[in-house]
């Protein structure tokens, strides 16, 4: 068996423009498989598992080696960023995408595989 991958889903209130964001903004390459309907390339990604009581909720967040400077790039396209908090794994700060939802982008402090 070989897992060659992963394929995450955004749940949206407008996928439209949440689309749109992530070609447009994030510049993340992309097929069309029909409609208008994209599916997007991620870097590499990692996967952790938590403790927790609830096994219906998962998470998403983005990575980058400069938060400060992924801050400042988003305020060149007029997206805002919640500030900027120091958490014990890293720097964080949150973007709302068009469709309403909340999306953690990250500079990590825990090594990486």
């Amino acid at each position: 068996m070989n897992i060659d991958g992963a394929h995450v889903i955004i749940y949206s209130k407008d996928a439209e423009a949440d689309r749109a964001f992530l070609r447009d903004v994030f510049n993340f390459k992309h097929v069309d498989v029909g409609g208008g309907w994209l599916i997007f390339g991620l870097p590499p990604a990692e996967v952790a598992v938590h403790p927790s009581d609830r096994t219906d909720r998962h998470e998403l967040y983005l990575m980058t080696d400069d938060i400060a400077g992924f801050v400042a790039e988003m305020k060149t396209k007029n997206i805002a960023c919640a500030p900027v908090t120091s958490q014990g794994w890293g720097q964080l700060t949150h973007i709302t995408l068009p469709g309403g939802g909340k999306l953690g982008v990250y500079a990590p402090r825990h090594a990486r595989p």
